[in-house]
């Protein structure tokens, strides 16, 4: 039986505590690790805890239960795959965080793993993936991680909201089934969506602006019935170097209100570029707030429209 051990390090800019948490507060995954889409908490007790996991991994959708032990103290983080996806028969790993100096320290990722049936070539597609997935984690933690701690004026969060007298099902059913948005949208172009596993969706889709241009995302989405879906963008506007969200739906007696949620962090690089010379970051964040708020809410009326109909 074959099992690999292999080591990724890298150094941050913030402090050891600091790093700790944010690697410890599973909800900050998605914003800092490229590959995870969402996390959720299935048990938690203590120091240990059980965790689902929705990543990409050599850009195919995967997603698993890790258990995990906090060890605050040590700055350690011990974390194993309870069921393994194939082709990993089994995954397991340790994160160690070493203070360097008051804002410095240093991050290093173990990782232990074997294939299903001691497959070769399973095993280097896990290798590849593993190195793939360990360094781009390990960089997206260091700018990431720098940006949270020094630059929070990026980071753009806002809600919309809409009261809708209809089932959550149906509102859910038209948020869900995003290959009839061509038809249902009138910003939406074009509608590419896969869902090879129930549940955990790929979507591509045209977003056509005021002006009659339009651009082009590529997203995660991890469905949960009549409740709640979740997404990532894969491929971002020029504007944004990240962008999560989720529509959320809370049914009571009266209907159901629906909850459109996003993340953004400002891409400060092209500010001038895209809104002009004298822009800055406090126009950015209105710009990008302005234009996702706009087509949420549009979808959301549309769902209303689709949602009260059918009551």
């Amino acid at each position: 039986m074959t099992v690999r051990e292999v080591e990724h390090t890298v150094e941050v800019g913030a402090p050891a505590a600091e790093v700790y948490r944010l690697i410890a507060e599973v909800e900050n995954w998605p914003r800092i690790f490229p590959p995870t889409i969402h996390v959720d908490h299935v048990e938690h007790n203590g120091d240990t805890e059980r965790i689902r996991i929705w990543a990409t991994a050599n850009g195919q959708p995967k997603n698993w239960v890790s258990h995990r032990t906090l060890d605050p103290d040590a700055l350690r983080i011990e974390f194993r795959q309870e069921i393994s996806a194939p082709p990993v028969a089994q995954m397991g790993g340790t994160w160690i965080i070493e203070p360097l100096g008051e804002n410095q320290s240093r991050v290093r990722l173990l990782h232990d793993y074997r294939a299903v049936e001691d497959d070769l070539k399973s095993l280097e597609w896990i290798d590849q993936a593993v190195d793939r997935n360990s360094t781009s984690e390990l960089a997206a933690l260091k700018t990431n991680v720098e940006l949270v701690t020094a630059h929070t004026d990026r980071t753009v969060s806002f809600e919309d909201t809409l009261h809708i007298k209809g089932s959550a099902k149906n509102v859910y059913d038209f948020l869900n089934e995003a290959q009839l948005w061509t038809e249902r949208l009138p910003h939406v172009g074009r509608v590419d969506l896969t869902e090879d596993t129930p549940g955990l969706q790929r979507l591509e889709m045209d977003t056509v602006t005021k002006d009659g241009t339009s651009h082009t995302t590529a997203s995660i989405r991890v469905c949960f019935p009549h409740e709640r879906i979740v997404y990532k963008q894969l491929s971002l506007p020029a504007l944004m170097t990240l962008h999560t969200g989720y529509w959320e739906l809370s049914e009571d007696t009266d209907g159901v209100t629906a909850t459109s949620q996003h993340t953004v962090i400002v891409n400060t690089d092209r500010i001038t570029g895209i809104l002009g010379p004298d822009a800055d970051l406090a126009q950015a964040r209105t710009f990008v707030q302005n234009a996702l708020s706009t087509n949420s809410r549009a979808t959301l009326e549309h769902a209303r429209t689709y949602a009260e109909s059918r009551s």
